[in-house]
């Protein structure tokens, strides 16, 4: 397989009986995985909260120099208390410190989470997406990406899975989502699943997180440890979305500092980036790559000529951009052909292509990872890990539903449309969202699309 470029559909679909086959062949092969060391978190204090950098600091959260370094400014509580003594109101002052302090104190996670509230839930999403895989090979690598979408943007919350209403546009119509994300109903199916295991106790955003794994390992990937415990936000904000991911235009340099403003290093970076191992994006998001590199009116010279010229078929200037491609040459099996890719000048990509031609400390993990597929393995299992670590401070809730908060009387706006990985376009709340590959980019911006 090494040889092809991978142009060939993989959208795979088989009876229920020859289904069951499949699952019952891929299952059992889990306990027996060779499983990898998950690295211990170290705490990051409030004031380094890497969900809090990502936002820009409010005023009410701002320091003057008299304020400790790592105490928010006191509220005027004794003002608004003019007849209260002087204990009470700085008591008051007091508990309103501490409060928000405890608004943003991070989350327990741990592996065996659900241990005793919910024995078996993990398996009962490695089944789920057991099936997903029999019905699309494609899917489970969209499930994969919601993981990277969700924690990059305040955390990982499950805000990525709420759909829009006419008071929220949600994180599915950002520029870095909308016509991009896809296999929500894939995740619909598997918090089916788990409310009838167990009803009310495992957060969608923890589910993300499981099925995140289970896409890299059901295609041939490495295992880890999933710690969990997360709660699911209340909302989800299109303009973070919008102002936190990154263009497919982006170079190595401005990567490295997304990743940084993270708490991620250039290793997670190159490794992550081995995530487009598998899946598959469209021709409009190497349009400028073939055609207009940078505004030259020329491709991009960081292209092996050979692959240059099976883009320019597969993706003529005046063609269907909705055409989509692997990308990489096996696009279906979790490997580092990635990287050998980019080592030959193949990524798809720019911002793949990038971390080869145009930083000598990304060059030298992709030339690393293309030689060495169980280092690349271990980084990218750490990795994730790390991204999982990720969190939103403020209060959340368990939903019963991924697409709504609970007690939402509002039905979400989404527009129909068909989606490939599901036997059924329907949701608890109307019609699926988009179903087209991540890492695609919007005709009126440098974002993802």
């Amino acid at each position: 397989m090494g040889a092809s470029l991978g142009w060939e559909p993989i959208g795979m679909t088989m009876p229920a009986g020859d289904m069951d086959q499949m699952i019952g062949r891929l299952l059992p092969a889990w306990p027996s995985r060779r499983r990898l060391p998950v690295p211990v978190p170290v705490r990051q204090s409030r004031a380094e909260s890497p969900s809090q950098r990502a936002r820009p600091p409010t005023p009410s959260a701002s320091l003057s120099p008299s304020t400790p370094a790592l105490l928010p400014r006191p509220r005027p509580c004794a003002m608004a208390l003019p007849r209260v003594g002087l204990l009470l109101a700085v008591a008051a002052c007091l508990a309103c410190a501490l409060g928000r302090r405890a608004d943003a104190a991070p989350k327990e996670l741990k592996v065996g989470y659900y241990a005793k509230t919910c024995p078996g839930a993990e398996y009962v999403v490695r089944e789920a997406m057991a099936r997903a895989l029999a019905r699309e090979a494609r899917c489970v690598a969209s499930v994969m990406r919601l993981q990277f979408h969700d924690c990059f943007v305040n955390g990982c919350d499950g805000s990525v899975l709420m759909d829009a209403t006419p008071t929220m546009p949600g994180e599915k119509e950002a520029l870095s989502n909308i016509n991009s994300l896809r296999s929500f109903e894939v995740v619909d199916q598997v918090k089916a699943a788990v409310e009838e295991h167990c009803p009310g106790v495992v957060s969608c955003a923890d589910i993300i997180i499981m099925a995140s794994r289970d896409a890299v390992v059901l295609t041939g990937g490495p295992h880890w440890d999933v710690k969990l415990g997360r709660e699911d936000s209340l909302t989800a904000s299109q303009e973070d979305s919008d102002n936190i991911m990154p263009s497919p235009r982006a170079n190595a340099t401005a990567l490295i500092r997304l990743f940084a403003g993270l708490g991620l290093s250039v290793m997670d970076l190159v490794a992550l980036s081995g995530s487009h191992s598998i899946g598959e994006a469209r021709c409009f998001s190497i349009m400028f790559r073939l055609y207009n590199q940078s505004g030259s009116g020329r491709p991009d010279p960081h292209l092996d000529p050979a692959y240059r010229a099976t883009l320019d078929a597969l993706c003529p200037l005046t063609g269907d951009q909705n055409v989509s491609a692997g990308m990489d040459a096996t696009p279906v099996i979790f490997d580092n052909q990635y990287f050998k890719d980019l080592v030959a000048l193949r990524g798809f990509l720019n911002s793949d292509q990038t971390l080869f031609s145009d930083n000598p400390f990304t060059r030298a993990m992709v030339e690393r990872f293309s030689r060495d597929q169980d280092a690349f393995f271990r980084a990218f299992a750490d990795g994730m890990v790390k991204m999982g670590d990720l969190q939103n401070p403020r209060k959340g809730e368990i939903r019963a539903n991924c697409r709504v908060a609970n007690g939402s009387p509002l039905r979400s706006r989404t527009r129909p449309r068909r989606s490939g990985c599901s036997t059924s376009d329907s949701s608890p709340l109307g019609p699926v969202g988009g179903c087209l590959t991540s890492a695609l980019m919007s005709p009126e911006s440098d974002r993802y699309v």
